[in-house]
């Protein structure tokens, strides 16, 4: 596979989803920014800011109570505002799972409907090559376009949300920037690209075999199979028990095969295949740590599920490919 080839097939699949890859978080982004740091700012600027607060009855001036604001208390405020400002950019990655579940359902679908595959097809370009490209897409660059929206949108709303608190006297800025976490978050979400890669593969896989086959209405296809199947697994397993007493026990497998198929794609759903969110990311005396959720990410590529889920995905992807040799009619 030539690296160039490769990265003209990728840049082609952007410029195709342009639209829902990039335009559409960067609106929600954009709108994100504008409802709530708007929110904000029309408040001080309608409203201003009360001159005084009330703390344990007494009455003091924003002035008074920043110089009176001990040292360790506005390092931790630096420290949670730090850490935790990432999660602003939450509702981008909820964006995400939508984009990359429609991008690969139309992924082979599409070029088989409007006939474009013929064109490909014409060109020197294998069935792997091209297949591999949609997966990458979905995998890897629709993942870091919304992570660099997502942090842009939080540093905004962290700025503004400086600038309010410098408008009432207390000025946080300095003790955030000094801050490690300020500059480490953005980091750490792109470290966990490869998690995501692993955890989201059968979904991947199988949307992708769904839109490589499915003649048409790829979404019932994708979406009703698993839930039949779940379902006529549930009503055996029921009828076993009424007639035998011995009910079918592969339930709770079959519900994490159908939550693998179609859930995967979900930005921290690893959590809820292992042993759920760890206790360190609970609130404590120092808010919640990020640094924790960073590696116990990575921690639940230890497990088998992990990689079973991974290898069942990349066949089902290869199943896609070979399923693009000979279904070009749409």
């Amino acid at each position: 596979m030539n690296a160039m080839t490769m990265k003209w097939l990728l840049r082609r699949e952007f410029w195709e989803h342009k639209g829902s890859m990039f335009w559409a978080p960067a609106i929600v982004a954009a709108l994100l920014v504008l409802l709530v740091g708007g929110s904000m700012l029309y408040g001080l600027a309608a409203h201003g800011t009360p001159g005084f607060v009330h703390i344990n009855g007494q009455t003091m001036s924003h002035g008074a109570f920043a110089a009176a604001m001990p040292g360790e208390a506005r390092a931790m405020m630096a420290k949670i505002a730090s850490g935790m400002y990432i999660v602003a950019g939450a509702p981008l990655f909820l964006i995400l799972v939508a984009v990359v579940f429609f991008y690969c359902l139309g992924a082979l679908y599409d070029e088989r409907r409007d006939r474009s595959i013929l064109f490909w097809k014409s060109l020197p370009l294998s069935d792997g090559v091209t297949v591999l490209s949609k997966a990458i897409t979905a995998l890897c660059v629709a993942p870091v376009i919304t992570i660099g929206l997502a942090v842009a949108a939080s540093l905004a709303l962290l700025l503004i949300g400086c600038i309010g608190l410098a408008v009432g006297g207390i000025n946080m800025a300095g003790a955030i920037a000094v801050q490690p976490d300020l500059y480490l978050q953005p980091l750490r979400l792109i470290a966990l690209l490869p998690v995501y890669v692993v955890w989201a593969l059968p979904t991947i896989g199988w949307l992708l075999l769904v839109s490589s086959w499915a003649k048409t209405k790829p979404f019932l296809w994708a979406i009703g199979v698993p839930l039949i199947a779940l379902l006529l697994i549930k009503w055996i397993s029921y009828t076993l028990e009424n007639f035998s007493g011995t009910p079918l026990n592969i339930m709770p497998v079959a519900q994490e095969v159908v939550a693998r198929l179609l859930a995967g794609i979900v930005p921290g759903i690893w959590f809820s295949f292992t042993h759920g969110i760890p206790p360190e990311m609970h609130q404590n005396a120092h808010g919640p740590d990020m640094q924790a959720l960073f590696a116990a990410s990575w921690m639940t590529l230890a497990t088998a599920r992990a990689w079973i889920g991974a290898l069942f995905g990349a066949a089902m992807i290869f199943g896609a490919i070979r399923l693009r040799r000979w279904r070009d009619e749409g």
